[in-house]
């Protein structure tokens, strides 16, 4: 799979790239990330990405032909065209489900916006493919949406998470969150582990660990139950 994010900071992607599991997947081969300078782009010797906005108000404006001209160079470049991303909070908000479709596609570009947006024509010109937003709240540009985008999306790309236990049984897949994990020591500050868990019987431990993720998301999201259908013996210790 291979990632190009556009962007007016480049370096906001640095450090993040080399660090931990994308890290390591960009180092083995496994996936490609690509940052692009959207200033590149630019018109003008000053190397242009904003204007005011016509109609007057607060903020400026990113221009569309800067946009425009630096989705249509990238879109195409590797070959088999890629699957345009825009990251706004107006777009459709990511869940798992989502970002597995995505994994499927073997190329993206993400398209970060600044300021107070991105000039609506690129939109009404049809260059985004999908519209994406990782929930209901501002931030000042889609750097940030992007690289947890990219993280999410490259995860689920065979081979870059070592066991694939640790997708199958994480939060969201099942429309549930995920059990409560314990670790040595045995006993820390008086709290102890759940017996169920050193008890040695595998049957036990996954009715425990059902019955516990069915618990929590019961408490903190019970919206995501409202899509699951109950399994047979759910909820037994």
């Amino acid at each position: 799979m291979h990632v190009e994010i556009l962007t007016i900071f480049p370096g906001y992607f640095e450090s993040p790239l080399r660090e931990s599991l994308l890290g390591r997947a960009i180092e083995a081969g496994r996936i490609t990330v690509t940052v692009t300078d959207l200033r590149s782009f630019a018109q003008d010797r000053h190397h242009k990405v904003d204007d005011e906005p016509y109609g007057g108000g607060a903020g400026m404006v990113m221009m569309a032909p800067v946009v425009a001209a630096a989705i249509e160079a990238r879109r195409d470049a590797g070959g088999e065209r890629a699957w345009t991303v825009f990251l706004t909070p107006e777009g459709r908000r990511l869940e798992h489900s989502f970002a597995a479709a995505l994994a499927a596609r073997p190329r993206l570009l993400l398209v970060c916006g600044r300021y107070e947006g991105i000039d609506e024509r690129v939109r009404e010109l049809g260059l985004f493919d999908e519209e994406i937003s990782l929930g209901d709240f501002v931030l000042p540009g889609g750097e940030a949406a992007a690289l947890a985008l990219t993280e999410t999306v490259t995860r689920l790309v065979p081979g870059v998470v070592g066991a694939a236990e640790s997708l199958e049984n994480e939060s969201f897949l099942d429309h549930r969150l995920d059990y409560p994990h314990y670790t040595r020591p045995r006993v820390f500050r008086g709290v102890g582990v759940p017996e169920a868990l050193l008890s040695g019987d595998h049957a036990r431990i996954t009715r425990w660990r059902a019955a516990r993720a069915l618990e929590r998301t019961r408490e903190r999201r019970p919206d995501l139950l409202e899509r699951r259908p109950p399994e047979p013996g759910e909820g037994d210790d």
